[in-house]
């Protein structure tokens, strides 16, 4: 995932509350691919992103559909 991808997923796993580091696989090169680790530290992280994706999928499940209400301007 990119940086952008990176930035939605750290959102969705703090609204799930689901642990995780979103980070650069390499910590010099942003621009990069990232990655989900288990902790910050790039010596010891351990990579948990296919994990983290199948928890997010089943806590969106779990949620069910989403609906909401289309209010038309007046006038």
């Amino acid at each position: 995932m990119d940086a952008d991808e990176a930035r939605q997923l750290d959102m969705t796993l703090r609204q799930l509350r689901i642990p995780g580091v979103v980070a650069p696989e390499d910590p010099e090169d942003p621009q990069g691919a990232w990655r989900v680790y288990d902790e910050a530290d790039p010596d010891t992280r351990r990579d948990i992103t296919a994990d983290v994706l199948v928890a997010v999928a089943a806590a969106r499940r779990r949620q069910g559909p989403t609906r909401g209400f289309i209010v038309p301007r007046a006038g």
